[in-house]
């Protein structure tokens, strides 16, 4: 599955999240740091869901920039 990820750069921060999966979310110091964070975050909120039984969200998000 892929998932979409929101970056946010901040001034001493990257934070991350993925609309998809509520509450999954990572900060990290740099762009690559974040990346790999929400990475692990994403795995580990998904093994998470079905070690509860609760279903896993399937990828709905989508984006698309716009110019003004």
């Amino acid at each position: 599955m892929q998932y979409i990820v929101v970056f946010e750069e901040g001034q001493d921060s990257v934070g991350a999240y993925v609309p998809d999966l509520p509450g999954c979310v990572a900060v990290g110091s740099t762009r690559d740091e974040a990346k790999q964070l929400i990475r692990e975050a994403i795995e580990l909120h998904i093994e998470s869901l079905r070690e509860h039984g609760e279903a896993v969200p399937q990828p709905h998000s989508t984006v698309e920039l716009i110019a003004v």
